[in-house]
């Protein structure tokens, strides 16, 4: 894709940075802090890095722009993207969303994926992200042309944004012959091997499949990214199982669980117990609350009270590294969404009451998520970093938080022109 990055090169930046994203840097010790944790500082960049940073004394901090790094997604699906209108699911319920979701891909098409994924990625440059994890549908007949779109679109915005792609199958597929042609296919282009554990499930069959999908991985050497327990019964059935599975054989493979969501549900002791060990195989964990929050725990004329939800606070104190992830968008999963962090800050910190102005309120957007993805760059903002800003248009995180501000976008040191980004338009131009 050429290049659609303004080649007016911007030397010095001066704006509010959270201090928890400052690298090392001595330059920075004497600067003053606000209320919200942020940071005035100066930065130059050439050539695409920072190559000088300091904080400064400004007179009216308040007159400076927040400033952060572009940001991770960890957990999308740019497949089903942007298909509510065609596959609507009104009832808002979790097994009513999976029917609907099937109904919708016997009709997808090469070109119906490339379309509604290339505008995913369009919004998501344009909203400040980085990097994007989508899980890709991976059964049936219709799942190599949604494979094979991701990956062209892969290859061609590669420059703009990193995209990381999950095969998304049942997990006793990935035994089948078939199966395990697909996973080297996979492996060969960079993929991670994915899978489904909600219960009710039986127990043995599950440790089995966990165990030859995880096996198949180790041989293949990619990751592992599963949707694990997103239910509001059986609190962590599926976590333990994996755990269990992880204290009998010797697994090396990253490996992430997504969703998590019943896991908050456990009592105390039992959460830092699997929390803990969680932590010592070193499983990651994707959190994503406004799904979860929409689909989970739903009843007749009865608003849930107890709402499963991965314990965030829980996992980093025992030394998980945790993402929040969007998740769906506008799908039969869920209706919002619009690939926009900022937007996702504001929606997920209130529901997990996480502040930003605390380094663990705000890992979980931003270093952690990078972390988790093993992304090239941590996320953080120091001398030799990647120049991949987001200028917000505010001036605080309360402002920033309340209504998603306008913002200028940082691409390897120049400013984003997104009126010159080119967008095929015909299927002609895909061949």
């Amino acid at each position: 894709m050429e290049s659609p990055i303004n080649q007016q090169e911007n030397k010095y930046i001066e704006a509010l940075v959270p201090r928890s994203l400052v690298g090392n840097c001595n330059q920075v010790l004497s600067a003053p802090v606000t209320a919200e944790g942020l940071c005035p500082v100066r930065i130059r960049v050439e050539y695409g890095r920072i190559v000088y940073l300091e904080g400064i004394s400004h007179s009216s901090p308040s007159s400076l722009k927040l400033l952060l790094p572009r940001l991770a997604e960890p957990h999308a699906h740019l497949d089903k993207a942007f298909t509510w209108s065609e596959a609507p699911n009104l009832s808002g319920e979790y097994q009513t969303a999976l029917a609907a979701n099937l109904a919708e891909k016997k009709n997808r098409t090469f070109e119906s994926v490339y379309f509604r994924a290339e505008k995913a990625l369009l919004l998501a440059l344009k909203n400040g992200l980085r990097a994007v994890r989508s899980h890709v549908d991976s059964c049936g007949q219709k799942s190599c042309q949604s494979w094979e779109a991701l990956l062209r679109l892969k290859k061609r915005w590669r420059s703009l944004i990193e995209l990381q792609l999950v095969a998304l199958a049942p997990l006793e597929s990935w035994g089948t012959e078939h199966g395990k042609l697909f996973a080297r296919d996979v492996a060969k282009s960079g993929g991670l091997l994915g899978g489904v554990l909600v219960p009710p499930f039986d127990r043995k069959l599950s440790r089995a499949l966990l165990l030859q999908v995880l096996t198949l991985a180790e041989e293949l050497g990619c990751g592992i990214d599963l949707h694990i327990d997103e239910s509001h019964i059986e609190p962590a059935a599926g976590l333990k199982q994996l755990i269990q599975v992880l204290e009998q054989f010797d697994i090396h493979v990253p490996i992430t669980c997504s969703h998590s969501s019943s896991m908050g549900l456990l009592p105390p002791s039992e959460l830092r117990y699997l929390a803990e060990r969680l932590a010592y195989y070193r499983v990651k964990v994707v959190v994503l609350p406004l799904t979860n929050f929409w689909l989970l725990g739903r009843g007749k004329r009865r608003t849930p009270v107890e709402r499963p939800l991965a314990p965030i606070l829980q996992l980093q104190q025992a030394g998980v590294i945790v993402g929040v992830g969007g998740d769906n968008v506008q799908d039969p999963w869920f209706p919002g969404g619009n690939f926009d962090p900022i937007s996702l800050m504001s929606y997920a910190m209130p529901l997990a009451q996480l502040v930003p102005w605390q380094r663990i309120g705000l890992s979980p957007f931003t270093t952690a998520a990078s972390a988790l993805m093993d992304l090239s760059w941590d996320g953080t903002i120091q001398i030799d970093s990647p120049a991949d800003f987001v200028l917000l248009e505010a001036n605080s995180w309360s402002e920033a938080l309340s209504t998603p501000p306008f913002r200028k976008v940082m691409v390897n040191g120049k400013w984003l022109d997104e009126k010159s980004i080119p967008l095929h338009k015909t299927t002609d131009n895909l061949t």
